[in-house]
C-alpha cells in the first residue's frame, strides 16, 4: 500500500519506477538516432533521460537512487519523456507526494487571420509567422521556395530552430550557419525565461541537445536575444547569393504570434533575385500555408 510507504520507502519506488520505465524505452522510440555497437543497458542511458528531460544527469541520477524529491513540472516533464500512461503517471505523482493534476496546457496556436490575409498578400517577399517556441505557423510560397518546404514537414517539426539543427541543407544555405543557429539558441533561451514549464519547449530543448553537440553548448551558454531585425546571406541553390534584410513584427491579439519577412534593396542583385526565385515557386507550385492553418 503505497498510503504506509515511509518517504524513504515511497522515494526508492519512484527510483525503481523510473528505472524499470526506461529499460523499456529505445532510443528510436523517442526519437534519438541509433549510434550502432552494444549498449550496456536496456532501454534508454540515465544521461538520455536526463538530456531529453533538459535536467542534469546528476539530478536524474539521485532520483533514481531515492536520494531527493522532483518537483512537479519534473515529473511532468519525465512522464512525457518516458512515455508514461495516465495510470503510471498518477502512480509516479503519488508516489513522489505530489498533486496528479496535470498542468493547464496552453492551446494550440493558429496564425492571426489579418496575419494570414498579409502573408497571401505577399507574393514578392519571403514572410512567415512564428509561434511560441519559433513554431512556424503560417507561410507563403516564397518563404517555402527561400528556406525549405514547410508542407512537407510534420506538424510538430515544423519549428524554425529544429529546422536550423537538424536540415543539413540549412548548414550550406547560410552563408554564416553558426551566427544564425547561436540566435535561433539565444531566442529560445529567451522564450524559456516567458515559458518555463512549457513542455514542447522542454522537450524541443532536450531533443536538440541530444542531436546536435553545438545546441547543447550554446544552449548552456545562457545566451539571450529577442526577435527584432537584422541581416543575413544566403547561398540559395536556384537564385544564388541573397544579401536579405529581415524584420520581425508582432500581433497586438497574440504577443507571441510574429510575423517575418525578408526584403531587399529595390534595384540590388538580391531584389532580382528573389522575383526569379518568385517566378521559379510559381512554376514549380511551391505550397505556401493553407488559410485554415
Amino acid at each position: 500500500m503505497l498510503e504506509s510507504m515511509t518517504g524513504n520507502a515511497a522515494l526508492n519506488e519512484l527510483g525503481e519506477f523510473l528505472k524499470k520505465r526506461r529499460s523499456e524505452l529505445s532510443p528510436r522510440t523517442v526519437g534519438l538516432p541509433e549510434t550502432g555497437g552494444h549498449r550496456r543497458v536496456s532501454g534508454l542511458r540515465r544521461e538520455e533521460v536526463a538530456q531529453l528531460a533538459a535536467i542534469s544527469t546528476d539530478y536524474y541520477t539521485r532520483l533514481e537512487q531515492g536520494r531527493i524529491q522532483a518537483s512537479a513540472p519534473v515529473l511532468d516533464t519525465l512522464a512525457r519523456v518516458l512515455h508514461l500512461d495516465d495510470d503510471q503517471r498518477a502512480y509516479l505523482f503519488q508516489l513522489a507526494g505530489k498533486t496528479t493534476t496535470r498542468a493547464r496546457r496552453r492551446g494550440r496556436q493558429k496564425v492571426q487571420p489579418q496575419l494570414q490575409r498579409l502573408l497571401d498578400d505577399l507574393t514578392a517577399t519571403p514572410a512567415l509567422v512564428q509561434g511560441r517556441r519559433g513554431d512556424i505557423l503560417a507561410w507563403n510560397s516564397l518563404a517555402a521556395a527561400l528556406v525549405t518546404d514547410f508542407s512537407r514537414l510534420p506538424e510538430k517539426h515544423r519549428n524554425y530552430p529544429w529546422i536550423q539543427f537538424t536540415d543539413p541543407a540549412m548548414r550550406t544555405l547560410y552563408a554564416d550557419w553558426e551566427t544564425s543557429a547561436r540566435i535561433s539558441v539565444a531566442q529560445l533561451r529567451m522564450e524559456a525565461a516567458k515559458y518555463p514549464d512549457d513542455p514542447r519547449l522542454i522537450a524541443l530543448v532536450g531533443e536538440l541537445s541530444m542531436r546536435d553537440k553545438h545546441f547543447a553548448q550554446w544552449w548552456g551558454e545562457h545566451q539571450v536575444a529577442s526577435r527584432t531585425v537584422g541581416t543575413k546571406t544566403l547561398n540559395h541553390p536556384v537564385a544564388g547569393e541573397l544579401v536579405l534584410d529581415w524584420d520581425t513584427l508582432t500581433a497586438n491579439t497574440d504577443p507571441d504570434q510574429h510575423l517575418t519577412v525578408w526584403t531587399a534593396k529595390p534595384g540590388s542583385p538580391t531584389h532580382d533575385r528573389l522575383r526569379i526565385l518568385a517566378s521559379w515557386a510559381a512554376d514549380q507550385n511551391v505550397p505556401a500555408s493553407d488559410t485554415v492553418t
